[in-house]
């Protein structure tokens, strides 16, 4: 059901290890023509290019692109009671988990009346795209809003798929949780399209541009992502979900096996890796992986996942050669399960998230744990981060020198100038003072 890997007795470079890294055949960009087509005509077109997408690939024409404003009042009131209460614990905990990743404003005095201040301010609008196909993700609003609230956006529009069981409205969850954080400018669009139509805006529609579009999507999102990014920022290439477990002979295999499989019904595409030293422990995880897929209820995903090249059980010598396989791979979720793991966490380096023991796997992340669920994948979290109010802040240098400070480095500014033979830089300083000239420096 699931390939293995075997790494023991090998001395591998880090390029080595980026060659081996399971990975999906299926990347990001490669429907890159498809999407610049499908933005494009959504430039062209605007609304109409919308209503056509939403019939071809959601298979429903919906009779309002934007979300009346009642039918979210609705959607709210409509919440059954067990997942409401389920949303305001989440957003509480999302909440205080993210106002931690706004810094403080800084001043640094450079010098007497010399002085700079650091402050991170946030963009003004934002696009948030919630996925909508095989799954629901009112979680995935949660995430998305919360960051952006926190981080002060003023203004926010969020975007989910037509539902044609829902007569080509988004999904009524969705609805109901956009309105519950107080989200009124929502619309019903989704892929590629919806992406174009949040960067560039429609102006039949009455929907303006954004600065920032963040949210998982498929592999059409996602290149829709790629391709407007430049035009507003993008918080990562979000491509298929993947988990990587570390484990050593400490684990519980039936826990390894349960978190494999919660992470493999997301999608046919989604990775779920297991690292580990010890040979008893793969051999146990691999014999009860086809009982436990046979019992959930996406099995034929689940099996494609397992069975897909970007799944596998990989064996290694040591947590040594396990952390450095783990940092090429760069997992979007990472569990660790061995016996010391503080000792072991200073050498996991990249990853979307990390998940620490046996009472805390990836689907408390996905909802409750007061983390963000929306991370980098396919090897991103080399580089990047995942969603947080950062990815809406952008720190600003504020500088500010009186005369005296002014005067006191005008010679270095002239000096400078002149090496770079940009001498219109020198006299912009020396135009600041009553004879033209600054005093020659003691």
């Amino acid at each position: 059901m699931i390939q293995s890997l075997d790494l023991r007795g090998r001395t591998l470079t880090a390029a080595d290890l980026l060659a081996l890294v399971p990975r999906s055949a299926s990347g990001i960009g490669s429907a890159a023509a498809t999407v610049d087509a499908l933005i494009a005509d959504v430039r062209e077109r605007g609304t109409a290019a919308l209503l056509d997408q939403a019939e071809r690939f959601d298979r429903v024409r919906p009779p309002h692109l934007r979300v009346p404003l009642g039918a979210l009042r609705e959607a709210e009131a409509a919440l059954e009671p067990r997942v409401r209460a389920a949303l305001v614990e989440a957003i509480d905990r999302v909440r205080r988990g993210t106002a931690a990743q706004v810094p403080p404003n800084v001043t640094t005095e450079i010098a007497p009346g010399a002085r700079i201040v650091q402050r991170w301010q946030p963009v003004d609008r934002v696009g948030l795209y919630v996925p909508g196909g095989k799954a629901v993700y009112p979680s995935s609003v949660v995430m998305n809003v919360v960051a952006a609230q926190v981080a002060g956006v003023a203004s926010i529009a969020l975007a989910s798929p037509a539902q044609a069981a829902s007569g080509g409205g988004a999904h009524p969850t969705i609805l109901g949780a956009a309105h519950l954080l107080g989200v009124e400018e929502v619309y019903a669009m989704g892929g590629a399209g919806a992406i174009g139509a949040l960067a560039y805006g429609v102006p039949d529609l009455g929907l303006e541009p954004v600065q920032v579009i963040t949210g998982p999507g498929n592999l059409f999102v996602a290149t829709a992502k790629r391709a407007v990014k430049g035009v507003v920022g993008i918080d990562s290439e979000a491509g298929p979900t993947e988990i990587l477990v570390i484990a050593d002979a400490s684990a519980n295999p039936a826990l390894v096996v349960a978190d494999l499989v919660s992470q493999a019904e997301h999608d046919e595409l989604a990775g779920a890796v297991l690292v580990t030293d010890d040979a008893a422990l793969a051999g146990a995880v691999e014999s009860a992986l086809p009982a436990a897929v046979g019992a959930t209820r996406h099995r034929e995903r689940v099996t494609a996942a397992l069975s897909g090249p970007q799944s596998a059980i990989v064996l290694v010598d040591d947590l040594d050669q396990a952390a450095r396989f783990s940092n090429a791979y760069a997992p979007e979720h990472l569990e660790v399960h061995v016996r010391d793991a503080q000792s072991l966490l200073p050498r996991l380096t990249n990853a979307g998230a990390i998940f620490v023991g046996d009472h805390t796997p990836v689907s408390l992340g996905d909802y409750i744990a007061g983390s963000n669920h929306v991370l980098p994948t396919g090897g991103q979290a080399r580089f990047a981060a995942g969603l947080g109010a950062y990815s809406f802040l952008r720190p600003q240098q504020v500088v500010e020198y009186g005369r005296e400070a002014l005067r006191e480095v005008a010679e270095q500014v002239d000096a400078l100038s002149s090496a770079e033979d940009l001498p219109a830089h020198g006299e912009a300083v020396r135009a600041r003072f009553r004879d033209g000239e600054p005093p020659a420096a003691e």
